[in-house]
């Protein structure tokens, strides 16, 4: 079955879309740092609600700038002189306790794409993929501490969860005119995810982990145009991360949490009509540092996080490497 080839201008297309498949999730929110989710303080970007609370709501905005790309060898490769390609976000999450150890949200993304790449330039903007999560608390104390008395005290909060993404967002098999237009995937994906993590103050520790299944899904247009019928599925997607972080206390005890994070993110070879597409699959690795402030009594945690991908060989593969700071404020409903 013969299939068309993606428009010239592909690489923008995979510079939105993977951006977009990164970031929409709170199990990939995971690398920036969690919400000192025991506790109701520290330094959030992931949506899990803190021990004991009612409800979270959550408001964000990105900003994300890309500046070249690995190929399929993993060289970094340097965008073309006057390109400007740029990403905003604003994202909307809402946490409702559902059960004693038992939570579920909900976040829903708006994109602004503004990009230049050689002779091409478009504004576009669009609603991007949306997430459905559910998440279990194995604990049933907050296990936040200040001094280690006994072996009791050396237990972490252990999170399991479970997280839909809905491609809400436009795709490249929508009705679109160019790569500018995309803000979303295109395919269902089911994520299981476990998020560990331990403070004792002033030191914290956390490691989140997600391994993610997409949906195989039917195309029969790609990019505005009518090809002949097939099915694809994307690989599989493994996201992991490991974080530090410490805590600084003023005297009317508002916290201050600073964090450092390395995320890596994998994802397989694509397969259409279940042979392997080797141009496809993507890997990437990040570092980045949150700062949070939250108030006397945790219940409004203002965030700060900048995420870096470095631009050397080596660091991703088949994918484009960005900068993305990312402003925030979590309200939590006691």
């Amino acid at each position: 079955m013969k299939h068309y080839k993606k428009p010239i201008n592909s690489y923008i297309g995979a510079v939105l879309i993977t951006s977009t498949a990164l970031v929409f999730s709170p199990v990939e929110w995971i690398p920036t740092a969690h919400a000192a989710s025991c506790c109701g303080g520290g330094s959030a970007s992931s949506l899990v609600l803190p021990k004991f609370s009612k409800a979270m709501l959550d408001v964000s905005m990105d900003y994300e700038h890309y500046d070249g790309f690995w190929d399929n060898n993993g060289d970094w490769v340097e965008d073309p002189e006057g390109s400007s390609l740029n990403q905003y976000r604003i994202n909307m999450g809402y946490a409702h306790r559902l059960a004693p150890n038992w939570q579920g949200s909900v976040t829903l993304p708006y994109v602004f794409n503004q990009n230049k790449y050689a002779s091409l330039e478009r504004n576009t903007n669009g609603i991007g993929d949306g997430t459905v999560s559910v998440w279990y608390e194995a604990f049933e104390k907050i296990t936040c501490v200040w001094d280690v008395k006994n072996w009791e005290d050396l237990m972490p909060a252990i999170y399991m969860g479970g997280t839909l993404t809905i491609p809400t967002g436009t795709s490249p098999y929508d009705d679109v005119v160019d790569n500018f237009d995309i803000t979303g995937r295109g395919a269902y994906r089911l994520d299981a995810s476990v998020l560990i993590d331990k403070t004792i103050y002033p030191w914290n520790m956390s490691f989140g982990a997600s391994y993610g299944k997409y949906l195989e899904r039917p195309v029969n247009r790609e990019y505005g145009t009518y090809v002949a019928p097939y099915h694809k599925q994307y690989g599989d997607r493994l996201n992991t991360n490991l974080s530090f972080g410490y805590t600084y206390f003023t005297d009317e005890m508002e916290s201050i949490t600073t964090t450092l994070a390395y995320a890596i993110l994998k994802e397989d070879e694509a397969r259409i009509d279940g042979v392997i597409d080797t141009t496809s699959g993507i890997s990437k690795e990040s570092v980045s540092m949150t700062m949070a402030w939250a108030t006397e009594n945790r219940d409004w945690v203002y965030k700060l996080t900048y995420s870096h991908a470095p631009s050397r060989d080596g660091w991703g593969e088949n994918f484009p490497t960005t900068d993305v700071l990312t402003v925030g404020v979590s309200h939590v409903l006691r």
